[in-house]
């Protein structure tokens, strides 16, 4: 049985541990620990709405979303290695985007790092677009966006 479920302050730990196991990949690529390997997560789940998949009582992935002024931000999509490739991101993409509608929202945005080359190829066949790059601890920042009024493409 999966069910998603809102974070709260007993979860920052194992926040913390699924982003630091699912981004672990992403060090050797871009030679530092990736953001959200080093967030304050007793902070995020008083700040943010962080949603969490849990497959049989076990926290597989997450999904951390900041309400802006006019959209919806992931900041945080995770899946522990040992779960992806069973379309948990996907499932989430579809939640966050249907929170975004919920919360009155027409636009969803994120970001990755250039380098993750499979993540912006993930986000562009659910629908998103690059609306540009920016500089980021030496590297580059992909800016990504998707209308949702549009029906989701997962």
């Amino acid at each position: 049985m999966d069910s998603i479920r809102r974070a709260g302050p007993a979860d920052a730990a194992a926040i913390a541990a699924l982003s630091r196991e699912a981004y672990a990949k992403w060090v050797p690529v871009i030679g530092r620990a990736p953001n959200p390997m080093a967030a304050d997560y007793d902070v995020a789940v008083r700040e943010h709405l962080i949603d969490l998949l849990e497959v049989d009582g076990e926290l597989v992935a997450l999904v951390e979303c900041i309400q802006e002024p006019d959209h919806l931000l992931i900041e945080n999509l995770a899946v522990s290695p040992a779960h992806q490739g069973k379309r948990h991101g996907h499932r989430l993409m579809a939640h966050a985007e249907a929170l975004a509608r919920g919360l009155g929202f027409g636009e969803v945005r994120l970001y990755t790092n250039k380098l993750f080359a499979e993540n912006i190829a993930f986000y562009k066949k659910l629908g998103y677009r690059i609306d540009g790059e920016s500089a980021f601890k030496g590297g580059f920042i992909t800016h990504m966006s998707r209308r949702i009024c549009e029906p989701f493409a997962g």
